[in-house]
């Protein structure tokens, strides 16, 4: 098994993570994290008041009926624009990677991408307006298209960069900065230019449609009504720790591919969330920090329920590894455990870390489903939130969300706990095996 994991699945598995344009995409949204976590939490401290009734009544008192101002701004800077921080991200991620500063590229693909939206907006009263572009382009909901130019406009850039017939070469004099931006200013024409004839050849061949509302038809929404669904969301569990099964991090591997969906479907929940919208069937399951409140815990194949386990079963057995596991496992850092263990490549404990967090994404999604617990609400919690405390940040201050963590952690214990008896009946056996065969036979 192992030779046929590593001459047939490790190659590329390592080629596919390793892929710059899924770098690029998962490192510029990760690195927006401190956008994404404000704007979740202004919209959960503006939600808090309707369901601990005390707090909002304090807050109006204190602050006057407009206290809600400042987290609908912050939601406003944040999410409203979170597209375009994404594009900005993504180019010059994409750009630093074929050695390029990444300066000229991120406004190049911003630019491109500007004059792919709608010039004329509705407005009430009113045939339409030029110049009234609604939100709906800059936020999440056009994110997909969004990571589409920021990709393609990049790579025509970098590529027109190395024609040496379009660089504008200054002399030796000038300061670098205007050098550089003379050598890429034709290529960063061009690329605007060819997104320009591009766009407008579209709307030609579509009857006028824009590349945004296109995508999102015909792609976008069947692509996320797919990823938020139960085989989706047992799917991605099941490859994160396969991977994580032969030493690979999983959730970098699938970064690419799974932070974009679940960051788009967080922050649709978190804006309803912020609208008031009471009807729970509108609401995205796999979304936004769904797997780190519910199925993470203690990071990847739900560790901590295997610390507990080995308190209750292997204390004394396991008593370094514990002491070193347990205080990063409580905030959900788990490599000491995976690489100390070891679970990496470890047949007996890979049952258990491949299979309890299936089950418990299963648990936790039906959850949700049947209107048990409330939905994620907001886009990001920090990773490192420990179990429980996850739960209830992620539905917004709701208790049903720290019980369902806690539910689905004693679930992981029940798992791990036979385990931690056999592995220990088998040290027991091996140990006696040893003994025995170092006692010398006397023989008379």
């Amino acid at each position: 098994m192992m030779t046929f994991i590593e001459k047939y699945i490790m190659p590329y598995a390592m080629k596919f993570g390793n892929n710059r344009h899924l770098l690029a995409i998962r490192d510029a949204l990760i690195g927006m994290i401190a956008i994404t976590m404000v704007g979740s939490f202004a919209v959960l401290f503006n939600n808090l008041g309707e369901i601990i009734k005390p707090y909002g009544r304090l807050m109006e008192s204190i602050f006057g009926e407009s206290w809600k101002t400042l987290g609908g701004d912050i939601w406003w800077g944040t999410f409203a624009f979170l597209t375009i921080f994404a594009v900005f991200g993504i180019s010059h991620r994409l750009a630093k990677s074929y050695g390029d500063d990444g300066f000229e590229a991120m406004l190049v693909a911003a630019a491109c991408f500007f004059l792919l939206v709608p010039q004329v907006g509705q407005v009430p009263d009113t045939e339409g307006v030029w110049g009234f572009i609604g939100y709906g382009y800059f936020n999440a909901t056009a994110l997909f298209t969004g990571i589409v130019v920021a990709l393609l406009a990049t790579e025509v850039f970098i590529r027109l960069t190395r024609v040496n017939a379009f660089i504008i070469r200054l002399p030796d004099g000038v300061p670098p900065a205007v050098a550089g931006a003379f050598a890429k200013l034709v290529p960063g024409m061009l690329t605007i230019f060819i997104f320009g004839v591009a766009g407008l050849l579209f709307r030609k061949m579509t009857n006028g449609e824009f590349l945004n509302d296109w995508l999102n038809a015909t792609l976008v929404a069947p692509l996320t009504n797919a990823a938020d669904s139960l085989p989706f969301a047992i799917l991605i569990v099941f490859l994160v720790h396969g991977f994580w099964a032969v030493g690979l991090h999983g959730p970098n591997i699938l970064g690419g591919v799974t932070t974009p969906l679940f960051t788009s479907l967080g922050t649709k929940n978190t804006d309803l969330y912020a609208q008031g919208v009471a009807d729970l069937d509108k609401y995205a399951i796999l979304a936004g920090p769904f797997l780190d409140a519910f199925v993470y815990l203690g990071g990847s194949g739900a560790t901590l329920g295997l610390i507990i386990a080995m308190f209750i079963a292997g204390r004394k057995r396991h008593k370094q590894m514990l002491a070193l596991g347990t205080p990063p496992g409580i905030f959900q850092i788990n490599e000491p455990l995976l690489f100390g263990l070891p679970i990496v490549l470890n047949p007996i404990w890979l049952i258990p870390f491949i299979s309890a967090p299936v089950i418990m994404t299963v648990v936790a999604y039906l959850a949700i489903k049947w209107g048990l617990v409330y939905p994620v609400v907001v886009a990001s919690i920090p990773w490192v939130t420990p179990a429980g405390i996850g739960g209830y940040l992620a539905t917004g201050g709701h208790i049903s969300g720290a019980v369902l963590a806690l539910v689905n952690l004693a679930i992981s214990i029940a798992i791990y706990l036979p385990f931690v008896y056999v592995t220990g009946k088998l040290d027991e056996k091996k140990l006696k095996r040893q003994q025995t065969e170092q006692t010398p036979t006397i023989q008379g």
